[in-house]
C-alpha cells in the first residue's frame, strides 16, 4: 500500500514542478508587458494562492489519459506538454473557483480563506479570475501554435467554459442559497446542472485534451466506429453525473473525517442529489418537513432533514443507484472496439482510460 501511495505522491510532485515553469514564464511575459513590480507580485500572489493547492485530479487526468493512449512512458517534452494542458485545466477550474466563490459569498476554501477574503483583495478578484482563464490561452498559443491540432485545443477550452458557465446559471437561479423553493427542484434539473457544470470540465475536457494531443482524429474510435470524441463524451458524461452524485451523498453520509469537510448542502439550500430524490419520493407529509426545513441556517432544521433522508432510505437508494451507473457505464465502455485496426503509430481510443476513471470513482469513500 504505502509504495502505491509513494508512487502517487512522486506523480504529483512531478506535476508540480511542471507548474513552477508554466507560473515562471507567464510572470516573465506580465513583466515584458512594462507590467511594474507590484503588479507583477500581485498575480503572482493570485496564481500560487488559487492554482495549485487543490487534489489536482482533473491535470493529471490529462498526463494519465495521453499515457494509457500512447501505451509507454512518455518523453520529456511530451510529458511537458501533457502537464502543460493539464495546468491549463487546474487554471480553468481556479478561474471558476474564485468566481464561484464571489457568487455565493463562501468563507473558505481548500481549508483557508476564500481568495476574495483576503486583506486589500475584495473585488479585484474579479479581474483575477479574469487573468487566471486568459493565461490558459497564452500558454496553449506559446506552446501549441504550430500544432495542426491547435484550434480544435482553443475551441475546447471555450466551448467548456461556455458549458459551465450555462450550468451555473442554471444553478445560481434554482437554488439560491437565500431564496428556498423546492418547487423549482426535480432530479432533472440536477442533472442538467450536474452535465453542464461538473461533467464537461472535469471529465470530458481532460481526455478530450489528451486524445488531441496524441492525434486521435475524430472518426477513430476504431476503423469504421463511431467519431471517437463523441463517443468518449457518451461514456464521460455519465461518468461526471456519477461523481457529483456521489459527491452529493457524501455530503450528507461521509464523516469530516472521510471526506475532508463537513457537509453543508442542506443548510446552503445545495440541488443536491439527495433532495431531489427525497423530493421524487416523499408523501405530502414528508414534502411538507421538506419545505419547513431544507435551506435553513438552523442545525434542527437540518437534522429533520437528515433524519428525513434516512427513514425515507437515502442510503439504499444510493447504493441501487451506484450499481446502475457502474453497470451503465460499464457498458458503454463495452462499446469501444477491443483491437481497432491501426496504421502503424496511429493512437486510438482504448478502454483502459475510462476503466481507470470508473475504477477511481466507484464506491469510493471521500
Amino acid at each position: 500500500m504505502s509504495s502505491k501511495v509513494d508512487a502517487k505522491a512522486q506523480k504529483r510532485q512531478k506535476f508540480e514542478a511542471v507548474y513552477g515553469k508554466l507560473r515562471d514564464e507567464l510572470l516573465e511575459h506580465f513583466a515584458a508587458q512594462g507590467m511594474p513590480e507590484d503588479a507583477k507580485e500581485w498575480y503572482r500572489r493570485n496564481l500560487d494562492y488559487n492554482v495549485p493547492g487543490g487534489k489536482l485530479n482533473r491535470g493529471l487526468s490529462v498526463v494519465d489519459t495521453v499515457e494509457i493512449l500512447k501505451g509507454r512512458t512518455l518523453t520529456e517534452d511530451e510529458y511537458f506538454k501533457a502537464a502543460l494542458l493539464g495546468w491549463c485545466v487546474e487554471l480553468l477550474q481556479a478561474f471558476f473557483l474564485v468566481s464561484d466563490d464571489m457568487m455565493d459569498q463562501s468563507i473558505t476554501r481548500r481549508g483557508q480563506p476564500c481568495y476574495f477574503r483576503l486583506e486589500g483583495v475584495n473585488y479585484n478578484a474579479i479581474n483575477d479570475s479574469f487573468m487566471l482563464e486568459m493565461a490558459i490561452y497564452h500558454l496553449v498559443k506559446s506552446h501549441f501554435r504550430a500544432e495542426p491540432y491547435y484550434i480544435h485545443l482553443v475551441e475546447l477550452f471555450l466551448e467548456t467554459t461556455y458549458q459551465t458557465e450555462m450550468g451555473q446559471l442554471i444553478d445560481l437561479i434554482t437554488a439560491p442559497e437565500d431564496h428556498v423553493d423546492l418547487s423549482k427542484f426535480s432530479l432533472k434539473k440536477h442533472q442538467l446542472i450536474v452535465i453542464y457544470k461538473t461533467a464537461y470540465y472535469s471529465f470530458y475536457l481532460p481526455v478530450a485534451l489528451a486524445m488531441y494531443m496524441c492525434g486521435i482524429a475524430h472518426t477513430s474510435a476504431g476503423s469504421s466506429g463511431p467519431d471517437a470524441y463523441a463517443l468518449a463524451k457518451s461514456i464521460l458524461v455519465p461518468l461526471g453525473e456519477y461523481f457529483q452524485v456521489q459527491d452529493d451523498f457524501l455530503d450528507f453520509a461521509g464523516t469530516p473525517e472521510q471526506i475532508g469537510k463537513v457537509g453543508t448542502d442542506i443548510i446552503d439550500n445545495k440541488c443536491s442529489w439527495c433532495v431531489n430524490t427525497a423530493l421524487a419520493h416523499a408523501t405530502p407529509e414528508q414534502r411538507a418537513v421538506l419545505d419547513a426545513s431544507y435551506g435553513r441556517k438552523d442545525a434542527q432544521a437540518e437534522a429533520r432533514v437528515k433524519a428525513l433522508y434516512e427513514e425515507m432510505g437515502i442510503r439504499k437508494l444510493y447504493e441501487e443507484y451506484e450499481e446502475g451507473a457502474y453497470k451503465r457505464i460499464m457498458g458503454l465502455i463495452e462499446t469501444i472496439p477491443e483491437q481497432p485496426t491501426t496504421k502503424p503509430g496511429e493512437v486510438t481510443l482504448k478502454r483502459e482510460v475510462f476503466k481507470s476513471f470508473l475504477d477511481k470513482i466507484y464506491k469510493r469513500q471521500k
